[in-house]
């Protein structure tokens, strides 16, 4: 295992790995924690925060490794994610900021996210030919 291949990667790249592996192990804990608490509440804030950045990221990271790709290419199958966590997000926050009886229905798109978006997707990412399938079997 090595962080090299990450390290060498463009900075796009960094900030999507690094923000999705933050997001992942906050989500854990966003989990397993009490609901409702202001540690909840803050930690929530800074996950949303970091799932926009593994977004708004998750956009650039084929035209990092190919400059001048034209944008036609710049997608790929896994970037289905990149629209179901914009969705999910922007619904999630529509709950929370209707609050009241819409409160406890964040979760829905939330854990939405954390599966797809982290999980699959992650998981997609330990592909061969892949960055992080290089930072964790080498070469």
């Amino acid at each position: 295992m090595s962080l090299q291949p990450l390290m060498d990667a463009p900075w796009v790249i960094q900030v999507h790995a690094i923000g999705a592996i933050a997001a992942f192990l906050l989500g854990v804990v966003q989990f397993t924690a009490p609901k409702g608490t202001l540690p909840h509440r803050s930690l929530g804030v800074l996950w949303v925060i970091l799932m926009i950045a593994v977004t708004i990221s998750s956009i650039f990271i084929r035209p990092a490794l190919v400059p001048g790709l034209p944008i036609t290419e710049w997608f790929s199958f896994i970037h289905i994610f990149t629209v179901l966590t914009a969705y999910g997000l922007i619904g999630g926050m529509i709950y929370l900021m209707r609050g009241g009886a819409h409160l406890k229905k964040h979760k829905g798109p939330f854990t939405g996210i954390f599966i797809g978006g982290l999980i699959i997707a992650g998981m997609l990412a330990f592909l061969p030919g892949r960055i992080m399938h290089q930072v964790v079997m080498g070469g």
